[in-house]
C-alpha cells in the first residue's frame, strides 16, 4: 500500500491524459528534465510508460524529500536520483537534456521565477527536443473557464506572487530564450498541455 507516501489528487486525475500527449511528444530516447516533481506521481507514471526515456526528476530543496520514498519504492532503472534545483541558482545542476517537463508550476512559483525557468530550460535543452508546460493558463488576459477564476483568486489570497499565467506572456517568455510556443494541446479540467520548441 502507498498510503505514507505523500499524494496529490490533480496528480492522480491528469497523470493519464498528460502521459497520452507525451507519447506523442517525447517519441524518441533522452533524458527528461521535470521541474517540480512533487510528490513523484507523474515521474514513476511516465517513466513505467516510457522506458526509452531516461527521467530526472527535480524540485526546489525544500520539496525534494517529497518524492524520495515513493520513487525509491518504485524502483525503475530509468529514473534517476532526484536533484535539487531552485531555478533561481544558475547554473542548473542538469547541464544538458532532450526533453523537459513541468506541471502545476508556473501558477507557484513568481513571474521572476517562470523567467528563470525558461532560460534554464533553454540551456539545458537539445535543439531537437521540446519543453512540455501542463497547468491552468489565461489567453489575452481572459480566463477559460470561471473554475480557472475561482483558482486565481485563490492562489492570490495565499500569496501575491502566485496567479495562473498568460499563454501570450509565456510565449514572449519563450522566444527572448530562443524558443517558440509550438503546440497547445487542450487537457481535462480546463487545463492545458503548452509544447515549445527551438525557434531556430
Amino acid at each position: 500500500m502507498n498510503s505514507h507516501l505523500p499524494y496529490s489528487q490533480a496528480c492522480e486525475n491528469n497523470k493519464a491524459p498528460i502521459l497520452e500527449k507525451l507519447r506523442e511528444i517525447f517519441n524518441a530516447p533522452g533524458t527528461v528534465l521535470e521541474i517540480g516533481t512533487g510528490t513523484g506521481q507523474h515521474a514513476e507514471h511516465f517513466a513505467a510508460a516510457l522506458p526509452h526515456l531516461q527521467w530526472q526528476p527535480t524540485d526546489h530543496p525544500r520539496a525534494a524529500h517529497l518524492a524520495v520514498a515513493r520513487l525509491q519504492q518504485a524502483a525503475l532503472p530509468n529514473v534517476l536520483p532526484i536533484l535539487e534545483l531552485d531555478v533561481n541558482q544558475m547554473p542548473w545542476p542538469v547541464s544538458a537534456c532532450r526533453w523537459a517537463f513541468s506541471a502545476n508550476t508556473a501558477h507557484i512559483m513568481a513571474w521572476e521565477e517562470v523567467e528563470t525557468m525558461f532560460q534554464g530550460v533553454a540551456a539545458c535543452l537539445q535543439k531537437d527536443g521540446a519543453f512540455c508546460l501542463y497547468g491552468p493558463f489565461k489567453h489575452n488576459g481572459k480566463f477559460t473557464s470561471d473554475s480557472n477564476r475561482t483558482f486565481d483568486q485563490s492562489l492570490k489570497a495565499k500569496a501575491s506572487h502566485m496567479g495562473i499565467r498568460d499563454i501570450e506572456a509565456l510565449s514572449e517568455l519563450a522566444q527572448d530564450v530562443g524558443l517558440q510556443l509550438h503546440d497547445d494541446h487542450a487537457m481535462p479540467a480546463n487545463n492545458e498541455l503548452l509544447v515549445f520548441v527551438r525557434s531556430a
